[in-house]
């Protein structure tokens, strides 16, 4: 679960909320340079490096950056050796004064991968570091790193998701439903598979596979360059939903497959063709008892492996695929009770073909187990207590595995340990508590890029030798914040929540204070953690006037997997019961927390659970602002739902007690002040989950007020409008509380 630009349009069901628009908040809206400040550097993040590559010389950094106040994003060069780096590309210099544009494939791809940037977004590097391959408005270009010459590629129009073969002489791409691919030696494309459609693609995932498994390519090199395993993904058999721009009726609309919980799911399956086209041969697996492809590795040393789940993920099998017969054999297969969580970095194939690392929770909690090739346990590499949170690099040469993660989950560090060791925490010389990702490791080991960020400084992208001795850093224009949150750490109650408390910088003792809970509250995300660019906003609400708090509860990942799991079948009880334990327990501790003036925000799943809140506790929560909230969840997607909540048809009561319409349609119940904010051109959580919720208010006689944001999808990248929204955030908890 998880924002294209336009007007703001606001709704009311009642008209006094104009009133919340009045002459002071107009004031204060020009007053506030900070919110302005705020959305134009995207949140101040724009200007810093992102999606770095480590040359395998370890010699040059290749990352791409944007200006302070731009999303458009450029190449550059980071030298190891002198420290300096230096622009290799700019989209400008293709484009020569052309507009970006972008089919509405990519645009859907890019919002399913989150991905808000213009200009180079992503790009390839060649096995040896010698190429780099970007793509622009659907057209590819290759760079030649020792000349710095730039090559159009003579490829059709609208290219999605280039990859350099593994020799470095060929890339392969979709474009019109189908694989192609480009010798780079003649510059001449020819088409791999045949006869994709809009119902019946070639090469793309499927919605639930980029959504909800992080699975974003539909196609594989073989490791010797020759085949291409390739995805088929048939939706016509699943429902069909329209997405069109309210504000021009006349240009009609975007129809896409989205399949609801208990409905026909896009049916897929996995072809091998030579590249030079020809015969598909279609991997042959029980697809009607594991009907989700979720994974498909094809690397160096071992065989093409596909992981396929069951409808409802409970369980899930490990094949390894003979490509010449399509047949597979089972190498494991795993099963829980609630349902199993996916890592696309597992499996990953030992280069002498002698085994594989796989992820499990199969013990409590998140473990790295060493297979051997046949699928049977060797020995377990990273202990379920270790608190691993995601693989780095596996350093084969030295059987050393990078991570990052931590036992305590608001911290995360960068962690190596060997085969048969103990974890060793690498110094990357960031003051504790922290929260850091290694964003790359060189293919040796010799060379680390960590994220690092505490509470008083923003992302720093760090270049470190293995030992952690700090070689440098990639350079940063982006603008810096004008201030430090105010930022506090506890654990409460008897489950020991994890929270975090914003004051005022301004505060004075004894004074008494309304406080804003900002949620998220569901599976997979947590909100608790170290880091600065997480709690500016927070501090700019707090400065205002509030108390800003922060809840993990039940639910939520990085404790154990018991902990995350106690929600299955039902999203609306322990999650909010543990948000109200959590508040209530924290304010022993932080007795300036005006309990009678209780405020709720969040987005999607925090969205629900702000609007769950004020319809299910109106005691404890007065307002609430939910932004493009889940209201029933059977109109959200099947992959993510069904593995909470079960099918539909198994467990209606669970989608009952789950639905806010539930709460919503009870009679003479009184709820608290609750603003929607939802924008029109979701294709994530639809626009139309809003409106079901405000006619079902509106019908049971509960006043609410209502904010579309016309155009936008589930992310809001547009600044104009990312300061206007928080602007009627404050107003609306000015407001109310």
């Amino acid at each position: 679960m998880r924002h294209l630009a336009a007007a703001v349009l606001l709704l009311a069901s009642l008209p006094a909320f104009a009133q919340t628009a009045s002459p002071k908040p107009m004031t204060e809206r020009k007053q506030d340079t900070f919110l302005r400040q705020f959305s134009e550097t995207r949140r101040f993040m724009s200007g810093r490096p992102g999606r770095s590559r480590i040359t395998p010389d370890e010699k040059t950094i290749l990352f791409l950056r944007a200006q302070p106040t731009s999303a458009t994003q450029v190449l550059f060069a980071f030298e190891v050796a002198t420290g300096t780096a230096k622009e290799l590309l700019t989209p400008e210099s293709i484009l020569k004064g052309a507009e970006e544009t972008l089919t509405v494939e990519e645009q859907a791809r890019r919002e399913r991968m989150r991905v808000s940037s213009r200009g180079f977004t992503t790009f390839d590097l060649s096995e040896d570091g010698e190429r780099i391959l970007v793509s622009l408005s659907g057209r590819l270009y290759l760079v030649e790193r020792s000349t710095g010459k730039v090559t159009e590629l003579k490829t059709g129009p609208g290219v999605i998701d280039p990859h350099f073969s593994p020799d470095g002489k060929q890339i392969a791409y979709v474009r019109d439903q189908d694989v192609y691919r480009i010798n780079l030696a003649t510059n001449k494309e020819q088409r791999v598979t045949k006869g994709g459609t809009e119902e019946k693609t070639h090469g793309l995932a499927e919605f639930v596979a980029q959504e909800e498994m992080s699975r974003y390519s539909g196609f594989w090199w073989s490791p010797d360059a020759k085949h291409l395993a390739y995805t088929e993904s048939d939706t016509s058999g699943v429902e069909k939903l329209t997405i069109v721009d309210v504000m021009h009726p006349e240009r009609g609309g975007n129809t896409f497959p989205y399949p609801r919980p208990g409905k026909a799911n896009a049916v897929v399956r996995l072809g091998i063709t030579p590249i030079t086209g020809g015969k598909t041969v279609w991997v042959n697996w029980d697809a009607k008892a594991y009907p989700y492809l979720a994974t498909v590795a094809w690397q160096k040393g071992g065989p093409l492996t596909v992981l396929v789940q069951n409808r409802t993920q409970t369980e899930q099998q490990l094949l390894a695929v003979d490509p010449r017969t399509g047949k597979t054999r089972l190498l494991l297969t795993e099963k829980d009770e609630a349902w199993i969580n996916l890592d696309q970095a597992f499996p990953r194939w030992l280069d002498d073909g002698s085994g594989f690392l796989w992820y499990t929770e199969r013990n409590g909690g998140p473990e790295v187990e060493l297979r051997n090739a046949d699928g049977s346990l060797a020995r377990s590499w990273v202990k379920p207590d270790a608190g691993f949170r995601g693989m780095a690099r596996l350093v084969e040469k030295e059987r050393t595995l990078y991570f990052y993660g931590d036992r305590n989950p608001p911290e995360s560090y960068l962690w190596r340990v060997k085969e048969g060791g103990a974890p060793e925490k690498i110094s990357t010389g960031t003051p504790a508590p922290a929260y850091e990702v290694p964003v790359s490791v060189s293919k040796q080991g010799g060379l680390i890029i960590a994220l690092s960020q505490t509470d008083a400084t923003m992302p720093r992208f760090q270049v470190l030798r293995s030992d952690g001795t700090r070689v440098g850093e990639l350079p940063s224009v982006a603008a810096e914040p004008p201030f430090t949150p105010n930022v506090q750490f506890f654990q409460v109650g008897k489950e020991g929540f994890h929270a975090t408390v914003i004051r005022p910088r301004d505060m004075k003792p004894g004074v008494k204070l309304p406080v804003v809970v900002k949620v998220y509250g569901g599976p997979s995300t947590t909100v608790v953690s170290h880091g600065m660019a997480g709690n500016l906003l927070n501090q700019w609400l707090a400065d205002k006037g509030f108390i800003v708090v922060k809840f993990d509860g039940r639910g939520t990942p990085l404790r154990t997997a018991a902990w995350e799991r106690a929600v299955k079948y039902d999203f609306a009880t322990l999650t909010l019961d543990d948000q109200i334990a959590a508040l209530q327990a924290l304010a022993q501790k932080v007795p300036e927390m005006d309990m009678g003036r209780v405020g709720i925000e969040g987005w999607s799943f925090g969205g629900y659970m702000a609007a769950l809140a004020v319809l299910k506790r109106p005691d404890v929560f007065k307002a609430a602002v939910a932004g493009a909230p889940v209201v029933d969840w059977l109109d959200y997607d099947t992959h993510y739902t069904e593995r909470y909540l079960g099918l539909p048809q198994e467990h209606p009561e669970a989608y009952e007690k789950s639905s806010l319409l539930t709460y919503a349609r009870e009679p003479n119940k009184p709820i608290g002040k609750l603003l929607l904010i939802h924008g029109t051109a979701d294709d994530n959580v639809y626009f139309f989950h809003t409106l079901k919720l405000s006619h079902a208010l509106f019908l049971a006689g509960k006043p609410h007020d209502l904010l579309p944001l016309s155009g936008l999808t589930h992310m809001v990248p547009d600044p104009l409008v990312t300061q206007r929204q928080y602007e009627w955030v404050l107003g609306y908890f000015q407001k109310n509380l």
